[in-house]
């Protein structure tokens, strides 16, 4: 590894280090000890330079608190923390941990009222845990999946050591055909649908294997519903109980800096806004909580991934159809621990920071500000990878999600500056007898010197009754996008030929020098059995479906250049399109693989299309797989399924910017 500070004056290789400390450079991005890498430096006569933990897994954040540096690993998606060298001189063999929950989902709705999903558990630890040299499982609970006309379903539980978060409560439901739906216990619990009472929060649900243990101090109750007309109840947060602000409002998270740092805290773990009969939802709490259903006739609005926030109630006018709750946001881990005493130099802002062979990479998985210090270097070469939100897979004989855009390159500009990094969500999956994935959302860096944006995957398509050809255009094509989604089994209704082999959606749309994508692959099917094509991916096109009986596989991924191939954000041990815990999925040239497209689904079968390398979901024969977080992965199909069910959602995209240390 290269020397990663600048210096004044001579350099560490020509330096002659001496007792009173002259003779060699100052180094002013950090002070001797951390950095240091070829031995020359000078700390102090006759002992080793201290140094913290070295360790592995998830992404890299380093900052500063007063004199102390902080390195944080943050994972958004399951992976392994592994420390490999235990701290040396005087810093210590312990870490913090934060542990959120995947949020619940908000419930559904064809009648009434609806509660949003409570928000994951949220914990810290109480005091500094000790470690040692080993390698230490993570695991990051998915958000529930809204309700379809029924209760919203519990967030999916975290955990790191041995601490676990509970997943957040479903949102109630409550048409008036059936019971009553009350809201779902849960690490804070969901509120109420219709005038039905709330759960309760730091309970662990009957699918956790730690049930029924109490889960202290993780969350808060929901909100009662009211009564039919008005508001169900808002989901609890981590921070306050649920209708705490108004009529189902979800309540607030809590925030929290171990992630990057006290001058950047970030609000985790807000319940879902209720929905409304006859009228709009209410807002979702602080730190990621989704809303109810905007208007009459709406679904409601997801909880922000990463964040362990509640989905939002739906929202239904008289007469309305049926509508889905939102689902919960994904839950997160962060590790961190001391790594020295140092005073830093960064030349920018924004996002995870971190320091590998030389450089400085910025590493945004979620939206926010890149902004120059003073000390930014007049024409600064910035090297970049934007990668747009994958998409959303169908559910019956579909094709699987195209990968998000995935565009690099490298750009100077001057400071000062400050523009806006946005990432791009996954995109969804809608059942019904015409089933089709969302596309991803774009992701973007407003550069001073021109904006690039990267376009979100196209959606894989279901299985559609009333598409009759012919097979390259009209309803059932699957739709395009940074990558395109995979193609459907075919159409027509049952008893006519629908043996047709729709195409998939075309990748690199709208068009790139060079291209950000990839197409994807064809459906196959005969009068009776069908199979979807699997979804584009960056670094090639999705597999047609070899067989009626054998779904495609996504297309593949690429590597992010070696400027961002920083060993300590490698994915976790493991293989395949579904191992993450850090930058990007394991692939064939080794790790740091984005953008794979998902895998086809197939009809009355178990051989589902493999994902892509590169965070693309696959299929497990019984069930979806989404795209991994913060990959831009498409999401894998299912085999034949009721409407209801729905394909894996992409992965959410990310940014990385790198320059000059």
């Amino acid at each position: 590894m290269g020397y990663l500070g600048r210096r004044i004056g001579k350099s560490q290789d020509t330096g002659n280090p001496t007792a009173d400390g002259t003779g060699a450079g100052i180094l002013d991005l950090f002070t001797n000890g951390y950095f240091q890498r070829q031995g020359n430096v000078f700390n102090a006569p006759g002992l080793p330079p201290p140094s913290g933990l070295t360790a592995t897994g998830g992404v890299i954040s380093d900052y500063s608190d007063g004199p102390a540096v902080y390195r944080a690993h943050i994972f958004t998606s399951t992976g392994t923390f592994t420390v490999t060298t235990a701290a040396a001189g005087s810093f210590p063999n312990t870490v913090e941990y934060l542990v959120v929950a995947g949020g619940g989902g908000g419930g559904g709705t064809n009648a009434d009222d609806t509660g949003g999903g409570g928000a994951g558990g949220f914990t810290t630890s109480s005091s500094p845990v000790s470690t040692s040299p080993g390698s230490y499982p993570i695991v990051i609970g998915a958000g529930g999946a809204g309700g379809v006309a029924v209760q919203g379903s519990n967030g999916g539980d975290t955990s790191l050591f041995s601490f676990t978060a509970a997943g957040g409560g479903g949102g109630g439901a409550g048409p008036p055909s059936a019971p009553i739906r009350p809201g779902i216990s849960g690490g804070s619990g969901g509120g109420g649908g219709v005038s039905g009472s709330a759960g309760n929060g730091n309970v662990y649900s009957p699918t956790s294997p730690l049930f029924p243990s109490p889960a202290p101090g993780q969350g808060n109750n929901g909100g009662s519903g009211a009564g039919q007309g008005s508001l169900g109840g808002g989901g609890g947060g981590a921070g306050e109980a649920g209708n705490t602000d108004g009529q189902g409002y979800g309540g607030d998270g809590s925030s929290n800096v171990y992630a990057y740092g006290p001058t950047n805290p970030i609000m985790y773990a807000g319940g879902g806004g209720a929905g409304r009969f006859n009228g709009g939802g209410a807002p979702g709490g602080d730190g990621g909580g989704g809303a109810g259903g905007p208007t009459g006739n709406s679904n409601g609005i997801s909880g922000t991934y990463s964040t362990g926030g509640g989905g939002g109630g739906a929202s239904r006018n008289p007469g309305g159809g049926t509508w889905v709750g939102g689902s919960g946001g994904s839950g997160i881990v962060v590790v961190r621990y001391q790594i020295g005493q140092l005073t830093a130099q960064q030349k920018a802002t924004g996002g995870a920071i971190s320091y590998y062979d030389g450089k400085t990479i910025h590493t945004f998985t979620d939206s926010g500000t890149f902004a120059s210090l003073p000390n930014w270097s007049a024409s600064t070469s910035v090297e970049y990878v934007v990668v747009a939100g994958g998409g959303g897979s169908a559910n019956q004989e579909g094709g699987g999600g195209g990968a998000g855009g995935y565009l690099t390159g490298t750009t100077p500009f001057s400071g000062p500056f400050s523009f806006a990094v946005n990432i791009g969500a996954g995109g969804g999956s809608i059942g019904g007898p015409a089933p089709l994935g969302n596309p991803g959302s774009t992701s973007s860096a407003a550069f001073p010197t021109g904006t690039i944006t990267s376009a979100g995957g196209g959606g894989g398509k279901g299985y559609d009754p009333a598409s009759t050809g012919p097979a390259t255009t009209g309803p059932g094509v699957a739709p395009s996008g940074g990558s395109g989604g995979g193609g459907p089994g075919g159409g027509g209704s049952p008893g006519t030929p629908n043996d047709l082999n729709y195409s998939g959606g075309a990748g690199n749309t709208p068009a790139t020098t060079p291209s950000q994508g990839n197409p994807g692959g064809a459906g196959n099917a005969t009068q009776t059995t069908r199979s979807g094509g699997g979804g584009g991916g960056a670094g090639g096109s999705g597999g047609n479906a070899t067989s009626p009986l054998q779904g495609g596989a996504g297309g593949i991924g690429v590597q992010v250049p070696t400027t961002f191939r920083n060993p300590a954000s490698a994915p976790g041990p493991g293989t395949g399109p579904q191992v993450g815990g850090g930058l990007g999925t394991p692939g064939p040239e080794g790790s740091y693989y984005l953008a794979g497209g998902g895998g086809g689904g197939v009809q009355s079968g178990t051989l589902v299309g493999s994902g892509g390398a590169g965070g693309g979901g696959g299929g497990t024969g019984t069930s979806s797989q989404p795209g991994i977080t913060n990959t831009g992965g498409g999401g894998g199909s299912l085999p034949d399924g009721p409407a209801t069910s729905l394909g894996g959602f992409g992965g959410s995209g990310i940014v990385l910017i790198a320059y000059p240390s």
